[in-house]
């Protein structure tokens, strides 16, 4: 790898060579008359290519996921960009789809979420600035529903909404920590009704999910009706079709369930869509946009949040019953400095350099590392999957190093590949890409984790034990009176999304490679019935993040000809 440093994200996306659009869908076999233009390099795609494109071959499915990852990202979005270029590079067709960055992230510790060197989703200003306003549609929606629930109460409160059971805070896409706990409706009498209340960022609102989950405007509306904001005082749900709101918010989403069609530096075909959180929420892209693309090419890649037992967990458990689509292989994004943290010898902040001494050469260090791997892999292989280990390569590593992660992933039988697409583009994965296609050649039999007839509790404590290797499960008693009021409600038949640290495979986020002889804590169960689940709360989970001492916002600007400047 060479010692020069790359150019900036930024300048590499700008000296790019982009394709119209319009021939980027072509080459997909999308038709023009589908397309909505947004500029020359965006466009909307409406559903009805969907149905235009049904009778065309299925694409091999491949999902992009990871160990365990370090508070930096191990990379797993320029890896999938990275992978399909690499495709490309081999002659096979390939089309990705991906989740919307928020900006909230954008704007404050992390930075965008285009991928980075010669292997992003361009034009990537567009991609981390609001793109065609989805996420501006998704907070107008969340935040309507919250208004008619405020005027409901304001207006006498016919359905006896208990103001203390409403759970349907406001959202909004920037990270912002004094709005996590508010009081509302202070002032005069005609100013509302006063109540605790906060906001969220828009990636956690279960509006995001069900846009991602949606597989028609039909659905969209039927999911929107069926939100619970509250209970009255004798205990019924109060819905969002109870407070005369899914309509209008529907309509607010009506373009919004487009997917969005980019391209990377390489040209491929992107579809940006949808962006829930991975740690409480699903995790993944749109269904409707994996629906349009599964008949785009010969490969569709999809990436899911966090490590294999979060957003690839809920890809496999959740979006894949919904889009009735089912995956062909996982590729899990590994690093060096990933099981190098894993050894728990050094400390990785998010925002900080790495300690010094962790860019020293220590194969000792990542085999101490190497037992988080070892249960990513066996996660992935839990639902009948083909694992393949991406080494995600870093100027700062080691052949030696490499040469660990290649041996542990060998000896349990996943097939492995180095890749150097951030300094190389699509050639730099070209034996990952080889390593994806042997592993979807390989007979597997996909399986989920649990049933949809298992109780509540028995979802919650298969996922417990199967995916993150715990001895069981604590319920306290609200939680376990929660589970038994959501199955006498009907949400029984849902399946179950656990929202825990990313941090650690164990819901304790101090608890580095691959941890035993602990229980999952639940505190709270909550139901997202849009969205079709149920969720358990395992840990304190932020739902509002606060910006650094230096946020990135503080160095994005325009320069006297109007372009950005400042955005990595």
């Amino acid at each position: 790898m060479p010692t020069s440093p790359l150019p900036s994200d930024l300048a590499i996306a700008r000296a790019a060579h982009l394709e119209p659009i319009a021939e980027v869908a072509r080459a997909a076999g999308i038709p023009e008359q589908r397309l909505e233009p947004y500029g020359r390099h965006v466009a909307k795609i409406d559903l009805a290519a969907v149905r235009d494109l049904a009778d065309r071959p299925s694409a091999k499915y491949v999902v992009i996921t990871a160990i365990t990852p370090t508070p930096l990202g191990e990379g797993k979005t320029t890896t999938a960009v990275g992978l399909a270029q690499g495709l490309s590079v081999l002659g096979h067709r390939a089309t990705l789809a991906l989740r919307q960055p928020s900006m909230g992230p954008t704007f404050g510790i992390k930075g965008g979420a285009a991928g980075a060197g010669y292997s992003q989703v361009l034009p990537m200003e567009q991609l981390n600035l609001h793109l065609t306003g989805d996420f501006h549609a998704v907070t107008a929606a969340h935040n309507l529903l919250a208004a008619m629930v405020d005027n409901h109460l304001h207006h006498g409160n016919e359905l006896e909404l208990d103001p203390r059971s409403v759970a349907w805070r406001r959202v909004l896409d920037v990270n912002d920590r004094a709005l996590r706990n508010i009081v509302e409706g202070l002032g005069a009498r005609i100013d509302g009704v006063p109540r605790q209340s906060g906001f969220d960022i828009t990636a956690a609102s279960e509006v995001m999910v069900i846009l991602g989950l949606s597989t028609s405007l039909r659905d969209l509306r039927e999911r929107l009706g069926r939100i619970v904001v509250g209970f009255t005082y004798a205990g019924r749900p109060v819905t969002a079709d109870d407070v005369k709101a899914a309509g209008a918010m529907a309509v607010i989403l009506k373009d919004a369930l487009k997917p969005n069609l980019l391209q990377t530096t390489e040209n491929t075909p992107v579809l940006v869509h949808t962006g829930p959180f991975g740690n409480i929420a699903t995790g993944n892209s749109s269904v409707v946009a994996d629906q349009l693309a599964i008949h785009t090419g010969d490969y569709l890649l999809t990436e899911a949040g966090f490590g294999s037992d979060m957003g690839a967990e809920r890809f496999f458990n959740v979006k894949c019953r919904v889009s009735g689509l089912r995956p062909d292989a996982a590729v899990l994004v590994a690093t060096v400095r990933s099981l190098k943290a894993h050894s728990g010898n050094y400390r990785v902040v998010a925002g900080k350099p790495l300690p010094p001494e962790m860019l020293h050469e220590s194969p000792r260090a990542v085999r101490a590392g190497a037992d988080n791997l070892r249960r990513h892999i066996e996660i992935v292989r839990s639902f009948g999957v083909s694992p393949v280990v991406a080494i995600n390569a870093f100027p700062s590593d080691f052949d030696s190093e490499h040469a660990v992660i290649r041996e542990v992933a060998e000896a349990e039988g996943a097939h492995v590949a180095v890749s150097t697409h951030v300094v190389d583009g699509g050639k730099g994965a070209r034996d990952l890409a080889e390593a994806v296609v042997a592993a979807c050649g390989e007979q597997h039999e996909f399986r989920y984790t649990y049933e949809l007839d298992d109780t509540l509790r028995e979802k919650i404590e298969a996922v417990a034990r199967t995916v993150y290797g715990a001895d069981g499960v604590d319920f306290s008693p609200t939680a376990a009176k929660d589970l038994e009021r959501f199955e006498v409600l009907g949400y029984g038949g849902f399946p179950v999304v656990i929202a825990k640290t990313h941090l650690s495979i164990s819901s304790d986020p101090t608890l580095r490679g691959a941890p035993k002889g602990w229980r999952l804590p639940v505190r709270e169960v909550r139901a997202a019935a849009g969205a079709g689940y149920v969720y358990a709360i395992s840990g304190e989970m932020r739902t509002m993040p606060g910006l650094p001492r230096n946020p990135a916002a503080a160095s994005i600007d325009l320069d006297d000809d109007g372009e950005v400047v400042g955005l990595f």
